[in-house]
């Protein structure tokens, strides 16, 4: 059975007040930044990330690191590059096994970088993290969905263990952000109803295609099919097109460079009440970056 992570750490800046400092604010507002793809991803999160943060008052920012690393897994380098970039939490996906450092990746509390939760018991690296802000604790959970997909553990029996055990009859409940890295968006949908009125939200990721359904699920839960990428625009995913092209006119492998030129930055920011653990509102937010050096 999959038990939670309990551990985590206070967010820089998000200390609980004290004697002489402003309250805690009544809502908390989380930024989920879609797939990070290669350098081109890499570059512009470092370049527009700043901005974004303060335009959306995010007190969290959530990225998908999985493509972080030459378009497929994640190092110790692309990790903390995405750290120092602004990046709070990184979760990822089915290719968190890509790159031969990942272990030390997962290994460094510091980067927060989570692999799916359903992954086989045993496994380096933790599926959820928890960390506090503005004195509340928050709850991120990297989970990946089973159709099309590698033939894990069930992600919805497994989330819900983990909840009941988090939970423990706990009211109101905790705040819990569900990052879903799932290919079928049937499966991302039913999973937001899965938790709707238990989770804060459930943000889909991996197709690298920003979905246009962002919507307050009733329980308040916030919910949205894919974030998106932050990655080439003018691409096949994230892909250069010509190689893309020639695999599926041949049928034939071909090795997918990630594209270069303008890219895209899409993400969601949540807003949450920080004292019920509910979703307030849920809105797209894409940029994209024009600078390619």
């Amino acid at each position: 059975m999959t038990t939670p992570d309990h551990g985590g750490a206070t967010i820089p800046g998000t200390a609980p007040a004290g004697p002489g400092t402003t309250a805690a604010p009544a809502k908390l507002r989380v930024l989920m930044v879609g797939d990070i793809m290669g350098s081109p991803g890499r570059k512009a999160l470092r370049r527009l990330l700043p901005a974004v943060r303060k335009e959306a008052a995010a007190d969290l920012v959530v990225a998908n690191g999985e493509n972080s690393a030459g378009g497929r897994g994640i190092s110790v380098r692309t990790a903390n590059e995405l750290h120092d970039a602004g990046v709070d939490v990184i979760t990822t996906g089915n290719h968190i096994w890509a790159q031969q450092d990942v272990d030390a990746a997962l290994a460094d509390d510091r980067l927060r970088v989570l692999r799916p939760l359903n992954f086989p018991p045993g496994l380096p690296g933790r599926g959820t993290v928890t960390v506090t802000v503005h004195g509340v604790p928050v709850t991120v959970v990297s989970l990946m969905g089973r159709v099309f997909m590698a033939p894990l553990d069930n992600p919805f029996t497994v989330i819900d263990r983990h909840l009941d055990a988090m939970r423990g009859g706990r009211d109101p409940r905790p705040i819990v952000m569900v990052d879903f890295h799932a290919e079928a968006t049937s499966e991302k949908v039913a999973m937001g109803w899965h938790l709707a009125g238990r989770v804060s939200a459930v943000v889909g990721t991996h197709t690298h295609v920003p979905t246009a359904d962002a919507r307050v699920l009733p329980g308040a839960t916030g919910f949205v099919t894919d974030l998106g990428m932050v990655g080439p625009r003018d691409s096949v995913i994230g892909s250069a097109v010509a190689p893309s092209l020639a695999r599926f006119v041949t049928g034939r492998s071909h090795r997918l460079p990630v594209a270069d030129g303008i890219v895209s930055f899409n993400a969601v920011v949540v807003e949450l009440d920080r004292l019920r653990g509910t979703c307030l509102s849920i809105r797209r937010l894409d940029r994209d970056d024009t600078l390619t050096a």
